[in-house]
């Protein structure tokens, strides 16, 4: 294969911190090459010096054979650089077509502001086309699905005849049906010479579609290899430096009584049609089901974040009223939000204001106090941070989970729910996420874990309650759970 562009001993640092030293890049023209590190590895950071967001400050850039001394945002689009972020940017309230060529519309009489919609639309619906999308390029952005939403964004990299697409954690938020539909239109993009840099921590997503991989640690370039060449522990190995020989430290734990029990719980939207279980004090109880089954729903009525329609929540056989996270903070609820960066932190506060604000006395502020417990707990769930006083938003995403986790161990809450707690998030930090919740339950804790990755609730939980359309399906032992016995229930029929 013909290679499309090298990046080769790039060097970038932002004042005295060094981000990347001596990182390095090969893609092929119509290859799936896949890149991976640790959070806070750097490899956004190789991203838009390759997109023009940012000047390196050594090393070369060779595109398709010529080297590039200056990269700017639209140096790169010319070039045929394109991107599909994790957080999609899009213009929800228009339609379509003008998100696709936005900034670029054709005019009839660009004077006069008179937009040409029949070649706008007629453009659009070509690019549709070849991603296999079966919306209109008339429909308003805000009215699709995610999955839709992604497609609208690798049509508008399709328009600027992109050479290259950068994917970005693309599966983050999407069911499995969906990212069967994503890696189909991946690899037609491949069949067509197109490129793509798939950047995930899902492994088995790396083995099913790409080809290559570039692994980097720390800001540097570990290596590059055929994926079929590789295992799956010699990847992690190179991602984290170490052997993790146990990725899933489940300790055994003294089980006790029944700590929360919820009867029949229903809420005002209608998604949830009586919800029962129970979880004990020491145990981990896991909530597997497929997206958009009702667990996310359950959570957030325990919360207080969205009101009880009906049903009893209990803690210790007495029933709690739960209006507001207030309450359930009050009662040692405490609830770990899929959303890190929009539910549960305040990006621009500081990271030692953030660990602090769930434990203000009387909403005092005594600085001192503040300081020393941010040290405390960015020592204990080890957040990787140059300065407690930095804004949370300047941490990588792993380093931003255990902000919000050590926020609510400030809290000294009695029941974790954590939704969705490694999102996102590379192996090395889900071990260490991993080992959080082992020494919770150890503690005495009540634990709740909503994951959309069946292996992870089958290494870190005791029991697996089984979400669908609502409705708890199923309830079984980890010990006796399989990935196929919890999928039969998450997508079994009612009985009639």
């Amino acid at each position: 294969m013909e290679t499309l562009f090298s990046m080769k001993g790039i060097e970038k640092s932002f004042g005295k911190v060094d981000v990347l030293h001596g990182c390095e890049l090969e893609v092929k023209k119509g290859e799936i090459h896949a890149l991976m590190g640790e959070n806070g590895a750097g490899k956004s950071t190789l991203m838009n010096i390759l997109g023009g967001v940012f000047p390196k400050d050594a090393g070369t850039i060779t595109f398709e054979g010529k080297e590039m001394e200056t990269l700017t945002p639209n140096v790169a689009e010319e070039l045929g650089i394109g991107f599909v972020h994790q957080e999609l940017n899009l213009a929800e309230d228009v339609t379509v077509a003008e998100n696709v060529f936005i900034a670029r519309l054709p005019y009839k009489n660009k004077a006069l502001g008179i937009v040409d919609w029949k070649k706008l639309n007629a453009d659009t619906e070509k690019y549709l086309n070849i991603v296999g999308a079966h919306f209109k390029p008339t429909d308003k952005v805000v009215s699709l699905s995610t999955a839709n939403k992604q497609l609208v964004e690798i049509a508008k990299a399709l328009s600027l005849n992109a050479k290259v697409i950068i994917f970005d954690e693309p599966t983050t938020s999407l069911s499995n049906a969906d990212v069967d539909v994503l890696f189909i239109v991946i690899r037609a993009l491949r069949d067509k010479g197109i490129s793509s840099i798939y950047i995930s921590h899902r492994m088995a997503e790396i083995f099913e579609l790409c080809e290559r991989i570039t692994i980097m640690r720390d800001g540097t370039y570990i290596s590059t290899d055929y994926v079929k060449d590789l295992t799956n522990d010699e990847i992690i190995q190179k991602l984290v430096g170490r052997s993790l020989d146990n990725l899933y430290p489940k300790d055994p734990t003294e089980i006790g009584d029944v700590h929360l029990a919820v009867k029949d719980l229903r809420d005002r939207a209608g998604v949830l049609k009586g919800v029962s279980f129970n979880a004990r004090k020491g145990e981990v109880v896991g909530f597997a089901g497929l997206v958009g089954a009702g667990r996310t729903e359950i959570m957030r009525l325990l919360f207080g974040a969205d009101r009880i329609g009906s049903g009893e929540i209990l803690i210790d056989g007495k029933k709690i009223d739960i209006k507001s996270p207030l309450d359930a903070v009050a009662h040692k609820i405490c609830l770990l939000t899929e959303d890190r960066k929009h539910q549960g932190l305040a990006l621009s506060l500081s990271i030692c204001d953030n660990i602090n604000v769930t434990n203000l006395p009387n909403f005092v502020l005594n600085h001192k106090t503040m300081a020393e417990t941010a040290d405390k707990y960015i020592k204990d769930v080890t957040i990787k941070v140059a300065d407690k006083f930095l804004p949370a938003s300047s941490l990588s995403g792993g380093n931003q989970q255990k902000v919000v986790i050590g926020k609510w161990l400030n809290s000294d809450s009695d029941i974790y729910i954590f939704d969705e707690p490694t999102k996102g998030i590379d192996v090395g930090a889900k071990s260490e996420i991993y080992q959080i919740i082992n020494d919770l339950a150890k503690q005495g804790k009540t634990i709740i874990i909503v994951s959309s990755e069946i292996p992870e609730l089958l290494g870190v939980t005791d029991r697996i309650y089984v979400v669908r359309e609502g409705k708890i399906t199923g309830e079984v032992k980890t010990s006796e759970a399989t990935q196929e016995s919890i999928m039969t229930f998450a997508t079994m029929e009612d009985e009639k």
